[in-house]
């Protein structure tokens, strides 16, 4: 990662923590225990991908930090919750997050459950205070969120991965399961920024064929990653997948094709950029530093 990026990145994710300290409760207001939960898990370290795409998509369509930061702030806040709800032993059942304990083993599994309600709340709240741009209301901003949330793709992904668990799964479904668990808040993430800078109706697709094959290729590379790399380094239980019986890129096509897959994934992704011309240079620079990741 060049010096500019890591710059550019640190300054985001500084003002997007910043901007999170300042929407959350805070952890003493009644009741506290909810509260400190809450940000125990937003605070925990995460690189803010979806934060910073989101930003770096307005600016991308013309738009500023300031009038996407609540909807930046807002998806994180939903793919948060659905990390808390993820790791509960009910559903993939780990207990390392961003190397720390997850939310459950530190404050138990029922005010887990009510952490990760809290904070999905929390982000449509947020968003419904967004400013509206000339092409999208708010309305239009809080339905793509909850389209990205629902039964059909990120909750809807998670019971794929229920149903699948000690299943040998084939390539189709397998890439529904990514489709909907990871590369639909991506992709809404990008959206949102669009909506927020008055994106083009063009200007929008593109930026969700970008998300499409981003999410798709971040989500190769952390298969790759979960049997490749170790706890320490990636933060989170490694190989907890292949001890779970579940199906994931290397299992279903082959290491050596999966790494093929992402690279191809990687040039779609990229090639969708260009309807933005030198404008989308931010975004190309963090495709490329997301999916040349080692943790």
């Amino acid at each position: 990662m060049n010096d500019d990026l890591k710059d550019y990145l640190k300054t985001l994710v500084s003002d997007v923590d910043v901007a999170l300290d300042d929407f959350l409760p805070m952890p003493g207001e009644t009741p506290g225990a909810i509260h400190e939960a809450m940000r125990y898990t937003i605070f925990a370290g995460g690189k803010r991908l979806r934060p910073v795409l989101c930003i770096a998509a307005a600016e991308a369509c013309g738009g500023t930090q300031a009038t996407a930061i609540r909807a930046a702030c807002a998806v994180e806040l939903m793919h948060t919750y659905s990390l808390v709800h993820d790791d509960l032993p009910c559903m993939d059942d780990d207990d390392l997050r961003r190397g720390r304990p997850t939310c459950h083993k530190v404050y138990g599994e029922g005010m887990a459950v009510l952490c990760g309600d809290a904070l999905l709340t929390e982000s449509f709240a947020l968003l419904a205070k967004s400013e509206p741009s000339t092409r999208y209301s708010v309305g239009d901003m809080i339905s793509e969120l909850a389209s990205a949330g629902g039964s059909r793709k990120l909750i809807g992904g998670q019971v794929l991965d229920l149903e699948g668990e000690g299943q040998q799964l084939n390539k189709e479904q397998l890439l529904a399961i990514h489709e909907a668990k990871t590369a639909a808040l991506l992709v809404t993430s990008l959206r949102l920024g669009g909506m927020t800078a008055n994106a083009s109706a063009e200007q929008l697709a593109a930026l969700s064929d970008f998300g499409y094959s981003l999410g798709l290729a971040f989500q190769v590379i952390d298969d790759i990653l979960d049997v490749t790399q170790t706890t320490k380094s990636l933060g989170k239980t490694a190989g907890k997948d292949v001890a779970a019986n579940k199906s994931t890129y290397p299992s279903v096509w082959g290491l050596e094709e999966s790494r093929v897959e992402a690279e191809r994934l990687t040039r779609v992704a990229l090639d969708a950029l260009g309807i933005f011309g030198e404008r989308g240079a931010r975004l190309r620079e963090i495709a490329q530093w997301m999916l040349s990741r080692e943790h």
